[in-house]
């Protein structure tokens, strides 16, 4: 028996799957280029000013840094939430951070400047300067530059990530409350970094209430910045182990020593880390030959965050930190060069942690 008529289209193709959201997110609400050039100490004192040379230019921000560090050198999957300009200095960001392999879905690009550093630069930049020592003075502008605002937030761009970055700036204020707010509704822990300093002196009030609100799962600070917040809490409570989040901080310190009577620069990274009643020191990567501090403290917490994520004890955490901070001060500027990481897997290997799947079959010391 034979049937008549044409038979029924096959049903269409299911959709395909959205990708994967990124294990890690950095929320960086205006992006920014670095322009990083060597100087002598006379210019400091001077600072806007015109000499220097060995520059380059690189997309910048603490967070950049990080989230950049963890893709290029981990291979952790991450992504960026933030907006740059639609100019020059914006797609040299969008640039820079696609070929390290960061997820920019998230990024924001909007009509408008990307920063600016000294009046002569480009508008959100910063200009690196980095004395023969290796110390930098940073010179930000973001006055006229494109930002993401608060209300652009969503939930959606949190959702089944796991970690959220996220610098310390009283700029910014109003952007990091509402992506803590909305990642921790995901389910999302929140990294910090306190930025400077004077930024925890000078914007302490706000600091205090994020610290103690029991929102912030793991915080970064250098030596002056745990200094200053310890200082504070003391002044507030008269008991180090008074608030609830110091119990769980993570302090981590970038340390610039004396001069030796040689003259020759001696510097060395330190880790104190703390989590409830553990506390764990770790001491320098010896062998490190430190040129530029950009980006130190950065590449520390993209370390310290794979230790995390690969489960590793809080003190091999500390140690990855110590090799990645390490291997970017290597060089000028806040990236790490391709023959950096390769020395930061052999320090790895030395030390026994283990190195990324994806280069330790191929990578003996």
């Amino acid at each position: 028996m034979g049937v008549e008529g044409d038979l029924p289209p096959p049903p269409p193709p299911p959709p395909p799957a959205p990708p994967a959201a990124p294990l890690i997110l950095g929320l960086q609400p205006a992006a920014m280029v670095d322009h990083v050039a060597r100087v002598d100490w006379s210019l400091l004192d001077r600072v806007p000013g015109d000499r220097g040379g060995s520059q380059q230019d690189i997309a910048g921000g603490s967070v950049a840094n990080t989230i950049r560090g963890l893709t290029a050198g981990f291979r952790i999957s991450c992504g960026i939430i933030g907006a740059c300009g639609d100019d020059d200095q914006g797609r040299q960001f969008v640039g820079n951070m696609g070929r390290s392999g960061v997820d920019l879905s998230r990024l924001r690009m909007k009509k408008g400047p990307t920063g600016r550093s000294p009046p002569r630069l480009p508008p959100s930049q910063c200009a690196c300067l980095v004395d023969i020592d290796g110390n930098r003075t940073m010179r930000p502008c973001l006055t006229h530059a494109v930002k993401l605002q608060a209300h652009e937030l969503s939930r959606e761009d949190f959702r089944n990530s796991k970690w959220l970055v996220v610098r310390y700036n009283s700029y910014n204020l109003e952007s990091i409350h509402a992506a803590i707010r909305l990642g921790k509704q995901e389910g999302v822990s929140i990294s910090m970094d306190l930025a400077s300093f004077e930024m925890v002196r000078d914007f302490r009030t706000p600091l205090l209430s994020l610290l103690e609100g029991g929102l912030i799962d793991l915080c970064f600070a250098n030596e002056d910045e745990a200094r200053e917040v310890t200082s504070l809490s003391l002044s507030r409570h008269g008991d180090l182990n008074g608030p609830g989040w110091m119990m769980k901080s993570i302090f981590s310190s970038f340390r610039v020593s004396e001069e030796s009577p040689r003259r020759t620069p001696r510097r060395r990274w330190r880790c104190i880390a703390k989590q409830g009643r553990k506390v764990v020191r770790v001491p320098a990567v010896e062998e490190s030959q430190a040129v530029d501090a950009t980006g130190a403290g950065d590449l520390f917490a993209s370390g310290f965050l794979y230790g995390l994520v690969r489960g590793l004890p809080l003190e091999d955490c500390c140690k990855v930190g110590a090799c990645t901070g390490g291997s970017v001060v290597r060089s000028l500027g806040g990236e790490v060069r391709p023959e950096n990481w390769l020395w930061m897997y052999k320090q790895m290997l030395i030390k026994g942690l283990p190195l990324p799947s994806s280069v330790s079959h191929s990578f003996t010391v």
